[in-house]
């Protein structure tokens, strides 16, 4: 898989990175906690149609932000007949990073936080899978006409 795709694999453990480094960084340090995203958050919270949007429901968008491009790397990294591999691998990634948060000062473990990164991993796979379908379709039709000229062949 990483020989198949190392660009792929590289941007991927890079994005892997990026992803420990907020969600597994002490909460005094962690990068979400900085004054630039509540005072962000405080001048959108100004505008009418954006007062639903507290730091909470911000927090819970940004954790499924965060996990699409997890979703969509690893399906790219598996392929479209592994999707359900790269659902499992993410389910298991948050779940690891939830259970490693309980030891870090200042971080706080949340199944909430599990659904959202969920979530989000699967949105991220089924927009590959979109993005790939052109692609698939095009393998199994090629699959279709080798099959057929098998067949054709064994038959003279």
């Amino acid at each position: 898989m990483l020989h198949r795709h190392p660009f792929l694999s590289v941007v991927t453990i890079a994005y892997l990175a990026f992803v420990g480094w907020v969600t597994l960084t002490p909460g005094s340090e962690a990068p979400t906690q900085s004054d630039l995203v509540l005072r962000v958050l405080a001048r959108l919270e100004r505008y009418p149609h954006l007062e639903w949007l507290t730091y909470g429901r911000a927090e819970y968008l940004a954790n499924i932000a965060l996990f699409v491009p997890i979703g969509l790397f690893l399906l790219l990294l598996f392929g479209s007949r592994f999707w359900w591999l790269a659902v499992v691998a993410a389910i298991t990634m948050t779940s690891f990073i939830e259970t490693v948060q309980r030891a870090i000062p200042g971080r706080v473990s949340d199944d909430r936080d599990i659904a959202a990164n969920t979530l989000g991993a699967v949105i991220g796979v089924i927009l590959g899978l979109v993005l790939t379908l052109p692609e698939t379709l095009r393998r199994w039709a090629g699959e279709e006409d080798r099959r057929r000229a098998r067949q054709y062949a064994g038959r003279r």
